[in-house]
Protein backbone atom coordinates (compact mmCIF):
# COMPACT_ATOMS: atom_id res chain seq x y z
CA UNK A 1 0.00 0.00 0.00
CA UNK A 2 1.27 3.39 -1.21
CA UNK A 3 1.15 5.55 2.01
CA UNK A 4 0.92 9.92 1.28
CA UNK A 5 1.64 11.94 4.53
CA UNK A 6 0.35 15.33 4.19
CA UNK A 7 3.05 17.43 6.10
CA UNK A 8 5.82 15.77 8.21
CA UNK A 9 4.94 17.98 11.68
CA UNK A 10 4.58 16.30 14.97
CA UNK A 11 1.42 13.93 14.13
CA UNK A 12 1.99 13.40 10.35
CA UNK A 13 5.92 13.35 11.60
CA UNK A 14 5.55 11.18 13.82
CA UNK A 15 2.74 8.14 12.82
CA UNK A 16 4.69 8.40 9.11
CA UNK A 17 8.41 7.95 10.97
CA UNK A 18 6.94 4.64 12.57
CA UNK A 19 5.23 3.40 9.42
CA UNK A 20 8.84 3.67 7.88
CA UNK A 21 10.20 2.04 10.72
CA UNK A 22 8.34 -1.03 9.62
CA UNK A 23 8.95 -0.83 6.14
CA UNK A 24 5.84 0.42 4.65
CA UNK A 25 5.74 2.38 1.63
CA UNK A 26 5.61 5.75 2.75
CA UNK A 27 6.49 9.45 1.44
CA UNK A 28 5.57 12.94 3.08
CA UNK A 29 4.04 15.54 0.91
CA UNK A 30 6.05 18.66 2.55
CA UNK A 31 6.56 22.67 1.34
CA UNK A 32 9.79 22.83 0.20
CA UNK A 33 11.71 24.32 3.32
CA UNK A 34 10.74 21.28 4.93
CA UNK A 35 11.60 19.10 2.08
CA UNK A 36 15.41 20.03 2.52
CA UNK A 37 15.39 19.98 5.74
CA UNK A 38 14.63 16.06 5.80
CA UNK A 39 16.72 15.63 3.09
CA UNK A 40 20.12 17.11 5.38
CA UNK A 41 19.08 15.35 8.68
CA UNK A 42 16.30 12.62 7.47
CA UNK A 43 13.45 12.47 10.35
CA UNK A 44 14.22 12.22 13.85
CA UNK A 45 11.62 10.82 16.57
CA UNK A 46 12.63 11.25 20.25
CA UNK A 47 9.63 9.29 22.06
CA UNK A 48 9.55 7.20 25.26
CA UNK A 49 8.73 4.21 23.33
CA UNK A 50 11.63 4.09 21.45
CA UNK A 51 13.75 6.77 19.38
CA UNK A 52 14.48 6.57 15.63
CA UNK A 53 16.42 8.34 13.04
CA UNK A 54 15.43 7.99 9.59
CA UNK A 55 15.77 8.78 5.91
CA UNK A 56 12.12 10.47 4.97
CA UNK A 57 11.11 10.27 1.39
CA UNK A 58 9.31 13.44 0.46
CA UNK A 59 7.52 15.35 -2.55
CA UNK A 60 6.58 18.65 -2.78
CA UNK A 61 3.12 19.61 -4.70
CA UNK A 62 4.45 20.43 -7.74
CA UNK A 63 6.35 17.16 -8.13
CA UNK A 64 2.68 15.26 -7.06
CA UNK A 65 1.62 13.23 -10.07
CA UNK A 66 0.26 9.78 -9.57
CA UNK A 67 -2.50 8.37 -6.84
CA UNK A 68 -1.67 6.89 -3.57
CA UNK A 69 -3.49 4.33 -2.08
CA UNK A 70 -4.01 6.13 1.42
CA UNK A 71 -3.79 10.00 2.36
CA UNK A 72 -3.29 10.33 6.13
CA UNK A 73 -4.04 14.03 6.80
CA UNK A 74 -2.71 15.85 10.11
CA UNK A 75 -2.83 19.63 9.50
CA UNK A 76 -4.37 22.21 10.75
CA UNK A 77 -7.72 22.98 10.22
CA UNK A 78 -7.49 26.55 8.92
CA UNK A 79 -4.64 25.24 6.45
CA UNK A 80 -7.07 22.93 4.91
CA UNK A 81 -8.36 24.43 1.79
CA UNK A 82 -4.76 24.58 1.34
CA UNK A 83 -3.82 21.33 2.22
CA UNK A 84 -7.01 19.37 -0.18
CA UNK A 85 -5.17 21.60 -3.24
CA UNK A 86 -2.03 20.37 -2.30
CA UNK A 87 -2.97 16.42 -2.19
CA UNK A 88 -5.60 16.37 -4.90
CA UNK A 89 -3.81 15.09 -7.38
CA UNK A 90 -2.73 12.19 -5.28
CA UNK A 91 -6.70 11.02 -5.08
CA UNK A 92 -7.76 8.25 -7.63
CA UNK A 93 -11.01 5.81 -7.73
CA UNK A 94 -9.46 3.76 -5.01
CA UNK A 95 -7.46 6.24 -2.94
CA UNK A 96 -8.66 6.17 0.63
CA UNK A 97 -8.05 9.63 2.64
CA UNK A 98 -7.93 9.59 6.55
CA UNK A 99 -8.25 12.91 8.14
CA UNK A 100 -6.73 13.15 11.70
CA UNK A 101 -8.12 16.27 12.99
CA UNK A 102 -10.59 17.08 15.44
CA UNK A 103 -13.91 18.57 15.32
CA UNK A 104 -16.37 17.46 11.90
CA UNK A 105 -16.40 20.42 10.10
CA UNK A 106 -13.58 19.05 7.89
CA UNK A 107 -15.52 15.91 6.88
CA UNK A 108 -18.15 18.50 5.36
CA UNK A 109 -15.14 20.17 3.27
CA UNK A 110 -13.56 16.34 2.57
CA UNK A 111 -16.23 15.16 1.48
CA UNK A 112 -17.75 17.94 -1.12
CA UNK A 113 -14.48 17.92 -3.09
CA UNK A 114 -13.54 13.91 -2.48
CA UNK A 115 -16.78 12.35 -1.91
CA UNK A 116 -17.74 10.95 0.95
CA UNK A 117 -16.88 7.29 0.36
CA UNK A 118 -13.19 8.71 -0.48
CA UNK A 119 -13.39 9.84 3.31
CA UNK A 120 -12.79 7.79 6.28
CA UNK A 121 -13.64 8.70 9.91
CA UNK A 122 -10.22 8.73 11.78
CA UNK A 123 -8.55 10.44 15.23
CA UNK A 124 -5.60 10.04 16.88
CA UNK A 125 -4.36 10.46 20.71
CA UNK A 126 -1.01 11.69 21.01
CA UNK A 127 0.56 14.28 22.59
CA UNK A 128 3.54 15.25 20.50
CA UNK A 129 5.29 18.45 19.32
CA UNK A 130 8.25 19.88 17.32
CA UNK A 131 11.42 20.85 18.69
CA UNK A 132 13.11 23.99 17.06
CA UNK A 133 15.55 21.41 15.41
CA UNK A 134 12.38 20.29 13.51
CA UNK A 135 12.61 17.07 15.56
CA UNK A 136 9.02 15.48 16.22
CA UNK A 137 9.15 14.86 20.31
CA UNK A 138 6.20 12.61 21.57
CA UNK A 139 6.12 13.46 25.34
CA UNK A 140 4.16 10.81 26.89
CA UNK A 141 3.75 6.86 26.11
CA UNK A 142 -0.06 7.25 24.27
CA UNK A 143 0.31 6.82 20.66
CA UNK A 144 -2.98 5.76 19.45
CA UNK A 145 -4.77 6.02 15.51
CA UNK A 146 -7.91 4.59 15.03
CA UNK A 147 -10.51 5.09 11.79
CA UNK A 148 -13.47 3.47 10.05
CA UNK A 149 -15.63 3.80 7.55
CA UNK A 150 -18.46 6.25 7.07
CA UNK A 151 -20.09 4.79 4.09
CA UNK A 152 -21.11 0.63 3.46
CA UNK A 153 -18.96 -1.92 1.38
CA UNK A 154 -15.84 -0.92 2.21
CA UNK A 155 -14.48 -4.07 4.48
CA UNK A 156 -11.93 -5.36 1.96
CA UNK A 157 -10.38 -1.30 1.53
CA UNK A 158 -10.39 -1.41 5.85
CA UNK A 159 -8.72 -4.72 6.26
CA UNK A 160 -5.81 -3.74 3.83
CA UNK A 161 -5.57 -0.40 5.46
CA UNK A 162 -5.42 -2.16 9.17
CA UNK A 163 -3.02 -4.43 7.93
CA UNK A 164 -0.62 -1.50 6.42
CA UNK A 165 -0.77 0.56 10.11
CA UNK A 166 -0.47 -2.87 12.32
CA UNK A 167 2.54 -3.47 13.68
CA UNK A 168 4.09 -0.38 13.06
CA UNK A 169 5.09 0.49 16.95
CA UNK A 170 1.77 2.81 17.32
CA UNK A 171 -1.41 1.34 18.72
CA UNK A 172 -3.85 1.38 15.63
CA UNK A 173 -7.45 -0.18 15.39
CA UNK A 174 -9.91 -0.32 12.75
CA UNK A 175 -13.59 1.46 14.68
CA UNK A 176 -17.03 0.44 13.71
CA UNK A 177 -18.35 3.44 15.43
CA UNK A 178 -15.69 6.14 14.38
CA UNK A 179 -18.37 8.68 13.88
CA UNK A 180 -19.27 7.98 18.12
CA UNK A 181 -15.17 7.91 18.96
CA UNK A 182 -14.68 11.76 17.11
CA UNK A 183 -17.80 12.93 18.97
CA UNK A 184 -16.47 11.67 22.08
CA UNK A 185 -12.94 12.96 21.37
CA UNK A 186 -14.42 16.33 20.49
CA UNK A 187 -16.17 16.80 23.49
CA UNK A 188 -13.42 16.34 25.35
CA UNK A 189 -11.16 18.42 23.33
CA UNK A 190 -13.58 21.42 23.35
CA UNK A 191 -13.76 21.48 27.19
CA UNK A 192 -10.23 20.94 27.56
CA UNK A 193 -9.07 24.17 25.03
CA UNK A 194 -12.29 26.01 26.51
CA UNK A 195 -11.28 26.02 29.92
CA UNK A 196 -7.80 25.96 30.02
CA UNK A 197 -7.44 29.00 27.31
CA UNK A 198 -10.42 30.30 29.19
CA UNK A 199 -8.32 30.16 32.51
CA UNK A 200 -4.91 30.30 30.94
CA UNK A 201 -4.20 27.74 33.29
CA UNK A 202 -3.68 23.99 33.73
CA UNK A 203 -6.32 21.77 35.27
CA UNK A 204 -4.90 21.43 38.45
CA UNK A 205 -4.72 25.15 38.86
CA UNK A 206 -8.10 25.68 37.86
CA UNK A 207 -8.90 23.06 40.51
CA UNK A 208 -6.98 24.51 43.12
CA UNK A 209 -8.99 28.21 42.17
CA UNK A 210 -11.67 26.52 42.94
CA UNK A 211 -13.32 26.35 39.48
CA UNK A 212 -13.19 22.87 38.79
CA UNK A 213 -17.19 23.25 38.67
CA UNK A 214 -16.92 25.47 35.51
CA UNK A 215 -14.76 22.25 33.45
CA UNK A 216 -17.29 19.67 34.33
CA UNK A 217 -20.08 22.44 33.77
CA UNK A 218 -18.47 23.29 29.99
CA UNK A 219 -18.15 19.52 29.95
CA UNK A 220 -22.14 18.84 30.05
CA UNK A 221 -22.65 21.58 28.17
CA UNK A 222 -20.56 20.51 25.15
CA UNK A 223 -22.06 16.99 25.44
CA UNK A 224 -25.08 18.16 25.28
CA UNK A 225 -24.16 19.56 22.29
CA UNK A 226 -23.27 16.01 21.24
CA UNK A 227 -26.36 14.27 22.35
CA UNK A 228 -28.59 16.80 20.61
CA UNK A 229 -26.53 15.67 16.96
CA UNK A 230 -27.54 12.13 18.14
CA UNK A 231 -23.79 11.27 19.44
CA UNK A 232 -24.32 11.16 23.30
CA UNK A 233 -21.16 10.23 25.06
CA UNK A 234 -21.02 6.85 26.50
CA UNK A 235 -20.73 6.74 30.34
CA UNK A 236 -17.11 5.69 30.63
CA UNK A 237 -15.77 8.78 28.03
CA UNK A 238 -17.96 10.94 30.54
CA UNK A 239 -16.30 9.47 33.92
CA UNK A 240 -12.97 9.72 32.19
CA UNK A 241 -13.57 13.44 31.08
CA UNK A 242 -14.70 14.09 34.53
CA UNK A 243 -11.40 12.82 36.24
CA UNK A 244 -9.33 14.70 33.63
CA UNK A 245 -10.37 18.36 34.52
CA UNK A 246 -11.24 17.71 38.03
CA UNK A 247 -7.30 16.41 39.09
CA UNK A 248 -5.55 17.96 41.67
CA UNK A 249 -2.18 19.11 40.81
CA UNK A 250 -3.17 18.01 37.01
CA UNK A 251 -0.91 19.45 34.69
CA UNK A 252 -3.29 19.21 31.61
CA UNK A 253 -3.42 22.08 29.17
CA UNK A 254 -4.64 21.89 25.72
CA UNK A 255 -2.82 22.39 22.89
CA UNK A 256 -4.64 25.65 22.07
CA UNK A 257 -3.39 27.02 25.35
CA UNK A 258 -0.26 26.36 24.55
CA UNK A 259 -0.59 28.21 20.88
CA UNK A 260 -2.21 31.02 22.85
CA UNK A 261 1.06 31.21 24.48
CA UNK A 262 3.88 31.15 22.07
CA UNK A 263 1.10 33.86 19.87
CA UNK A 264 0.35 31.49 17.17
CA UNK A 265 -3.05 31.37 15.24
CA UNK A 266 -5.81 28.77 16.73
CA UNK A 267 -8.55 26.21 15.39
CA UNK A 268 -10.67 28.01 17.50
CA UNK A 269 -13.36 27.67 14.65
CA UNK A 270 -13.28 24.65 14.56
CA UNK A 271 -13.02 23.18 17.69
CA UNK A 272 -15.41 25.53 19.56
CA UNK A 273 -17.03 27.57 17.01
CA UNK A 274 -18.07 24.56 14.94
CA UNK A 275 -19.55 23.10 18.32
CA UNK A 276 -21.36 26.23 19.10
CA UNK A 277 -23.09 26.14 15.42
CA UNK A 278 -24.10 22.63 16.12
CA UNK A 279 -26.15 23.52 19.45
CA UNK A 280 -29.90 23.57 19.45
CA UNK A 281 -32.05 26.52 19.22
CA UNK A 282 -32.89 26.30 22.64
CA UNK A 283 -29.38 26.57 23.89
CA UNK A 284 -28.31 29.46 26.02
CA UNK A 285 -26.91 32.46 24.45
CA UNK A 286 -24.73 33.50 27.45
CA UNK A 287 -22.52 29.97 27.73
CA UNK A 288 -19.52 29.27 28.58
CA UNK A 289 -18.72 27.19 25.51
CA UNK A 290 -20.00 30.60 23.70
CA UNK A 291 -17.89 32.96 26.17
CA UNK A 292 -14.74 30.33 26.03
CA UNK A 293 -14.84 30.61 22.12
CA UNK A 294 -15.77 34.38 22.21
CA UNK A 295 -12.43 34.68 24.50
CA UNK A 296 -10.68 33.31 22.05
CA UNK A 297 -11.96 34.67 18.88
CA UNK A 298 -11.16 38.17 21.01
CA UNK A 299 -7.42 36.82 20.88
CA UNK A 300 -7.41 35.95 17.17
CA UNK A 301 -8.71 39.76 16.43
CA UNK A 302 -5.79 40.98 18.15
CA UNK A 303 -3.12 38.72 17.15
CA UNK A 304 -4.40 39.51 12.86
CA UNK A 305 -4.07 43.52 13.75
CA UNK A 306 -0.61 43.08 15.67
CA UNK A 307 0.59 40.72 12.78
CA UNK A 308 -1.12 44.01 10.13
CA UNK A 309 0.76 46.43 12.01
CA UNK A 310 3.76 44.62 12.05
CA UNK A 311 3.35 44.26 8.34
CA UNK A 312 3.00 47.80 8.01
CA UNK A 313 5.49 49.17 10.00
CA UNK A 314 8.22 47.09 8.12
Amino acid sequence: MRVLILGAGAIGGYFGGRLLQAGRDVTFLVRPRRAAQLAQSGLSIRSPRGDADIAAPTITADQLRAPYDLVLLSCKAYDLDEAMAAFAPAVGTGTSILPLLNGMHHLDLLDARFGTATVLGGQCLISATLDEEGRVRHLADTHNLSFGSRAAGATARLDAIAESLSGANFDSRCSETILQDMWEKWVFIATGAGITCLMRAAIGDVVAAGAADLATALLEECAAIATHQGFAPGAAAMQRSRAAFTTPGSGLTASMLRDVERGARTEVDHVLGDLLRRAGGDHPRLSLLRIARDHLAAYEARRARGIAAAAIAA
